[in-house]
């Protein structure tokens, strides 16, 4: 017989209202808590620790180890929750101590061996080596604040399994844990939008929960206002220069003023470039053009615009009207307000603050002009997957939307540090299919051959290829005509010359070594590995697998997790539910293919991903109130509904959607993504209704996310859409496991 959907027995009776208001208040509190600090812990620690930035799902598995162990804790008699503020101050403590000992150039953190990669980590090349003291491997200091991070979580989550035990309805906690988690994203994301720095983050977390501490001591109050010190602080430049600290929605953004030098996350980013005194590359595909006999190029899109030095060199060589998309509102405000040229401040720009692939597929403009300008992020999309936030940008499907906003003479230019030469190799050829021609190679410094093997470290790379073969004929011709073009590290040398000769340019005040030779490059496309699509987008991975960097993370993480669970909620006593384990696992798997396919979509930008998380769990209130609504009796049917929808998904093609009209791409995507996790949702309310131990089926269930978190690793060798079916197994080994809830006694 099934259970009443608001069981009464005679422990409730007697309850006041007012007692029956305080544990639905707790639990919504602590939900808050739970999810706004694990927010904040995944940016600040993402942007303090060198290279985490690249791992950021590491601290997110680690926040939910934590609330899974101190669920599956709760009954057990200390309170863990006095332990929260002191162990969060040792794990920021250390790494800000690993901040500072970095800059000093006392210690390094290496990303496996940067000079031939299995992946490319943007950055880790320049920080690989300690000139004074040791470096160590990005996994073993993962691990180490992994551990560190769980540990501090362990204690909200014994306070949120208790505050689950209080209410007997089961439902009504879930829908309330659920709305907590919402008012959560809703109020971090207003402080990205505001810009917010760190201690407003900490502060709206961490305050809140000295109302939960069971045991008050000074200690308590000491290490909160030590860890909201910690996470302001930033410890001197290397070359003693001051600093402006901003954090976008994006990444911590530091800004040298006498430098002119621009970090994300402590990695250099960009640095402005007075156009014409400098910044030769920015102006060569203008020069090229130019002393080829073209027409200057009037109507510009610069896609990764930045602070604007390729807005700058467009405008420099009479461009009429410059279309400059950078993502990272951070970013143009401080080109705008710093740049020697004041690109910004020009009429002719027009600054969209969008994800490029996006901007691309909206726009019905048409340009003579558009540029890839340097376009690498040094950040994941989000913590739930693999994925950077310009991947889509290369990909087969993003070049064919570039060829498609080309004029009939237009031209289409990338450039880059791409490291290594199986990713040139990559490029040319996805270009080539794209274009039906194969592009322009320069590599500066000049190299005759690029083969898949070669390092590629210190070279800017430059495609250039053209809507049709006329469109760079010009060029192609003079090159092959004069052998070389020539170009001065401070371009204005080259205003009153032609570039293009067999020899540098023999001009008074001009030393020869200062003249950069310009000329094509051959690349080798043999063993370059699959080319990148819209499913499998991951251009700077060699080839379909798990590197090794990943399953050593994957085994530490594994290792530390079942060590922390024996520790604080031993299997044997507590029995975590291995139904809502799996459940938890194939949920997971929904979110990151749901975020990275209407990233895909809508853009990779911070406010689809907060509408996404926050449609994802409104969806899952819809799904509760239905429980409420339906009752449902026999879960077998929602389980036949689930596994068919995950199926139909697996087997769309991402790029499908693309081509629709706005009104069904929405429906239909989100139809998709949703639908699935209505009935996930389910699934899961009806089995959490009858628990007798919410705790630690609760505690079971965000356990099972660690097992999807690291089994979305599979994506880097079946990519995004395929991951559905391993969610679909989940799914089914949850049904293949009997029921443990009872209905509680009436």
């Amino acid at each position: 017989m099934e259970a009443p959907l608001d069981p009464v027995s005679a422990e409730t009776v007697s309850i006041s209202a007012d007692q029956r208001s305080r544990p639905y208040l707790r639990l919504f509190l602590i939900s808050f808590v739970l999810l706004f600090a694990e927010l904040a812990c995944i940016r600040w620690f993402g942007s303090t620790v060198i290279l985490l930035t690249y791992f950021t799902n590491i601290v997110l598995m680690a926040c939910v180890l934590g609330m899974s162990v101190g669920c599956l804790a709760a009954s057990r008699g200390r309170n863990w929750i006095n332990a929260v503020l002191p162990l969060g101050l040792v794990a920021i403590g250390l790494a800000c101590w690993t901040l500072q000992a970095y800059e000093r150039g006392e210690m390094s953190i290496a990303a496996g061996d940067q000079s031939a990669p299995q992946e490319i980590f943007f950055g880790a090349e320049s920080v690989q080596q300690a000139p004074l003291g040791r470096t160590y491997p990005i996994e073993v200091v993962a691990g180490l604040f992994y551990a560190l991070i769980a540990l501090m979580f362990v204690g909200l989550g014994q306070v949120m399994g208790r505050a689950f035990n209080a209410i007997p309805n089961r439902v009504a906690a879930y829908t309330t844990n659920v709305f907590g988690s919402l008012v959560g994203i809703a109020a971090f994301a207003l402080a990205a939008a505001l810009q917010t720095p760190p201690r407003v983050w900490f502060a709206l977390a961490l305050v809140p929960l000295l109302g939960f501490v069971t045991r008050f001591r000074p200690i308590q109050v000491v290490a909160l206002v030590a860890i909201l010190f910690l996470v302001g602080w930033l410890p001197p430049a290397r070359n003693g220069a001051a600093r402006q600290v901003t954090w976008s929605p994006y990444y911590k953004v530091v800004f040298q003023p006498s430098t002119a030098v621009i970090e994300t996350n402590n990695i250099g980013h960009q640095q402005m470039a007075s156009i014409g005194n400098s910044g030769a590359a920015y102006l060569l595909p203008h020069l090229l053009n130019r002393d080829a006999g073209g027409r200057p190029f009037e109507d510009v899109l610069i896609i990764g615009a930045g602070s604007g030095n390729d807005v700058q060199a467009a405008l420099s060589q009479h461009a009429k009207h410059v279309d400059a998309v950078e993502i990272d509102p951070v970013m143009a405000s401080i080109g705008r307000a710093n740049h020697p040229n004041r690109p910004y401040d020009d009429p002719r720009v027009s600054l969209h603050l969008d994800d490029g692939r996006s901007y691309v597929r909206k726009t019905s403009k048409k340009y003579d002009l558009i540029v890839y300008a340097l376009v690498d992020s040094l950040v994941l999309h989000s913590g739930y997957s693999s994925l950077r936030l310009e991947n889509f940008l290369f990909t087969e499907q993003a070049y064919r939307d570039i060829q498609a906003r080309l004029k009939p003479g237009g031209v289409f230019v990338m450039y880059n540090y791409f490291r290594q030469g199986w990713v040139v190799g990559r490029l040319v050829k996805m270009v080539e299919k794209a274009f039906h021609m194969p592009p322009i190679v320069i590599s500066l410094p000049y190299r005759a051959k690029i083969t898949p093997d070669q390092n590629q470290a210190g070279a800017t790379t430059m495609l250039i290829v053209g809507k049709t073969e006329a469109a760079t004929a010009a060029i192609r011709e003079k090159l092959a005509e004069s052998g070389a073009f020539w170009i001065h590290v401070s371009p204005a040398k080259n205003a009153a010359l032609n570039g293009y000769g067999a020899k540098a340019p023999e001009v008074e005040g001009t030393m020869k070594e200062h003249w950069w030779k310009i000329a094509p490059s051959v690349v080798e496309t043999r063993g370059i590995g699959p080319l990148p699509s819209d499913d499998w987008p991951f251009l700077y991975l060699r080839s379909s697998m798990i590197p090794g960097l990943n399953l050593w993370g994957i085994v530490i993480v594994a290792v530390l997790s079942l060590a922390i669970l024996a520790r604080f909620a031993p299997p044997a006593t507590t029995r975590p539910n291995g139904r809502m384990f799996f459940l938890g696992a194939g949920f997971m798997l929904l979110e990151t293919k749901g975020v990275v396919h209407l990233a895909l979509l809508f853009g990779s930008t911070w406010i689809v991903n907060s509408i996404v998380f926050f449609a994802i769990l409104v969806m899952v209130l819809l799904s509760n109130l239905f429980v409420v609504l339906v009752r449902p009796r026999r879960i077998c049917w929602y389980y036949g509904l689930l596994i068919a929808s995950l199926v139909i998904g697996a087997f769309l093609p991402m790029d499908s959607f693309l081509a629709l009209p706005g009104a069904s791409k929405v429906i239909l995507s989100c139809a998709v993504t949703f639908v699935p996790i209505f009935f996930a949702g389910v699934i899961f309310a009806t089995e959490f209704r009858d628990s007798r131990h919410p705790d630690v089926d609760f505690g079971s269930n965000i356990g099972g996310v660690i097992l999807g978190g690291l089994s979305e690793n599979l994506s880097l060798v079946v990519g995004f859409k395929h991951l559905l079916l391993l969610a679909a197994v989940y799914y089914l080994l949850s049904a293949a496991f009997k029921r443990r809830a009872e209905p509680p006694a009436s």
